[in-house]
């Protein structure tokens, strides 16, 4: 017997209805089918002229119906008349051969039968679907209550640690778990206990669920599988159904994992819903709290669920005994970034040229699927470009895709479009280089990517986890770079929309740095603004906790600080004007250039492009303008109307 149904085996029960069903309706057509052998039934009074006619060769005479066949070879019936005692003799007469048949057995059960068979098949058909229903709140017929936790196996392809890489402290505290599942007496010999489960916390991508299944292969049990968002139905108790369900296969797999992906969806604070409460979805919190940890031991079940919104779920659910330890899964820093890039370069043929570790450095704040990606990415691109192996050109070109978006070279510009950007993107450059708390800069195109006509892209040298006040204030002056330098160069009148993004992340910055980070003269070091419910350190709506003066305040301090900004920014692109139009018109010639180009140039005036041949398709020459040679020489003046 399959110990991984419920039921014993509800799919031999099943098969025996269905067989009932079809050998009833066998009958019904083998009885149907003796009626139509006696031939087409005639009037009795036709039954005698033919006799008189003599082509009436045989007849059985029964009491209820009498069958014959005519001298053709035709059959047929009629039904007697009882008064009729004339019939022999007419037969022998004629000298039709006649004889009587005894009557049928069962005859009156076989016409019941008949007749009500198609109610007795409706009503059967009813009462099984209602009795597969109400076995376990509705696992039957529809399944409402039965789990859909999948079981995966070895075939499903196993992950162990090795496939992991990059979060090695979240891999050690769950390897006491693996070791627990490997060998349970040796933990309950000195009387400790395997916490019954884990939260896994981190943000999207960073590898929860790689590292739970990892978890399963490493100590080689039964791993379950399910979405939180799985239990939460229209009817009301079909969650809880579903979460005993669940338990109980896993306590015939014990032991066993039990993986809840995206647990917030069904273990929110209770009272929180639509109105005071939600009844399906706390229902079935209810019954995953008994579940984990009631009267009832579930022992070898260990429980691992995976979260990126902790914040929102109930404390019943974090205490322990139920969710004894909440791991933290963190964006990987350069290390990880490494290791986690070498784990899906295994997958693909590399140029000799390929240094991950260049690659992690140039990758700050990238997840586990980011990483992956972008690995994917590269070689998509060395496919594209008929390649046998995947370069490190590849891999710079699908981190700039990641990051900066697509190029949108079907775009067509016009020069003075052209031109405004290429001062645009400039003035972030310069300002960048001349705020010695600044990224240095990684690229700078005016190439279309994304949703941007152009782009500085700046990286930090090492990881970064926290910002200094200098920092912050060094990025909004490169963020009002761009918006002063089309002021100094066009005039007050012809500045554009294309700062819309910068003035965001300016005024957005500003903002958290008064009402959250304390760091406001006038204001102190308080909160006065939270962040309601959103993502794990993203996203999400926020509330300001501060009366209408303050709030005035806030609106002045925020004002303060991108003004003062947008001064320091005037100031140097003022002082530097030559520099401005220097690499506005070698962006206007190259459209791309990197980090050590734009220094390059600005130390010297020219840049050393030796390998580039002329007309190469990246980066492009602006309309109306030629490819300059190797080491040209870049005039400080205006650039050219």
């Amino acid at each position: 017997m399959n110990d991984n149904q419920p039921n014993g085996n509800p799919w031999i029960k099943s098969l025996l209805v269905w067989v009932g069903i079809f050998l009833a309706l066998l009958m019904v057509v083998s009885i149907f089918s003796q009626r139509t052998q006696s031939g087409p039934s005639i009037a009795y009074s036709e039954f005698r002229n033919r006799v008189s006619a003599g082509t009436v060769a045989q007849v059985q005479i029964g009491t209820d119906r009498i069958d014959g066949k005519f001298t053709n070879g035709d059959s047929f019936s009629t039904v007697p008349i009882a008064a009729d005692t004339t019939l022999p003799q007419l037969l022998q007469d004629k000298g039709v051969k006649y004889e009587g048949k005894a009557q049928e057995e069962g005859g009156i059960m076989a016409y019941i039968l008949v007749q009500t068979l198609p109610f007795l098949l409706i009503l059967g058909i009813a009462f099984f679907a209602l009795r597969q229903v109400q076995k376990g709140g509705g696992s039957g017929a529809m399944g409402f209550g039965k789990s859909k936790a999948k079981l995966l196996t070895e075939r499903s392809g196993r992950v162990t640690f090795d496939d992991v890489a990059g979060i090695d402290e979240a891999r050690e505290e769950l390897q006491e778990i693996v070791e627990f599942l490997r060998d349970p007496n040796r933990f309950s010999k000195l009387g400790g206990q395997i916490p019954k489960g884990a939260l896994l916390v981190g943000s999207p991508g960073t590898g929860k669920t790689l590292l739970a299944r990892a978890i399963a292969g490493e100590a080689g049990v039964p791993f379950f599988t399910i979405s939180g968002s799985d239990f939460v139905e229209m009817f009301v108790g079909v969650g809880a159904s579903r979460v005993r369900d669940m338990f109980e296969q896993a306590k015939k797999n014990a032991p066993c994992i039990v993986f809840i992906d995206e647990i917030d969806a069904v273990g929110r604070h209770r009272g929180h819903g639509l109105g005071n409460s939600n009844d399906e979805r706390e229902q079935t919190l209810n019954q995953l709290l008994v579940e984990m940890d009631g009267f009832e031991a579930n022992e070898g079940i260990i429980i691992i669920a995976a979260t990126n919104r902790p914040d929102v779920l109930d404390p019943a659910l974090l205490r322990p005994g139920r969710f004894d330890r909440q791991v933290v899964v963190p964006v990987p820093d350069i290390e990880g970034r490494e290791k986690i890039l070498s784990v899906h370069m295994k997958k693909v043929p590399l140029a000799p040229d390929v240094n991950p570790r260049v690659i992690a450095r140039g990758t700050p704040g990238f997840s586990g699927a980011d990483l992956a990606n972008l690995v994917n990415e590269a070689a998509l691109l060395a496919a594209r470009r008929n390649k046998r192996l995947v370069a490190m050109q590849e891999f710079e070109d699908a981190k700039d895709k990641v990051m900066m978006g697509a190029e949108r070279r079907s775009m067509v510009m016009t020069d003075d479009e052209k031109k405004m950007t290429a001062y645009h993107e400039a003035g972030h450059a310069i300002v960048s280089l001349n705020e010695a708390a600044s990224d240095p800069i990684h690229k700078a195109t005016i190439i279309p990517r994304g949703r941007a006509l152009g782009m500085v892209m700046r990286l930090p040298e090492r990881d970064s986890y926290s910002y200094h006040r200098d920092k912050m204030l060094a990025n909004l002056s490169v963020a009002m770079g761009g918006r002063v330098a089309e002021e100094i160069i066009f005039g007050y009148d012809k500045v554009s929309s294309g700062a819309s993004s910068d003035i965001q992340y300016a005024t957005g910055l500003a903002r958290n740095m008064v009402t959250k980070w304390g760091m406001s003269d006038k204001l102190g070091p308080l909160q006065y603004e939270e962040q309601q419910e959103g993502y794990l350190g993203m996203g999400g709506s926020h509330r300001t906790m501060a009366s209408d003066e303050t709030n005035k305040v806030i609106d002045s301090e925020i004002r303060a600080l991108v003004d003062n900004a947008h001064k320091r920014a005037t100031q140097i692109l003022t002082d530097q004007g030559e520099a401005l139009h220097t690499l506005a018109q070698a962006m206007l010639e190259y459209e791309t250039l990197s980090g050590d180009e734009i220094k390059q140039l600005l130390d010297t005036g020219t840049i050393d492009r030796p390998n580039e041949p002329r007309g190469n398709a990246t980066p492009r020459p602006a309309s109306g303008s030629s490819i300059p040679r190797a080491g040209k020489r870049f005039s400080g003046g205006p650039a050219p109307a």
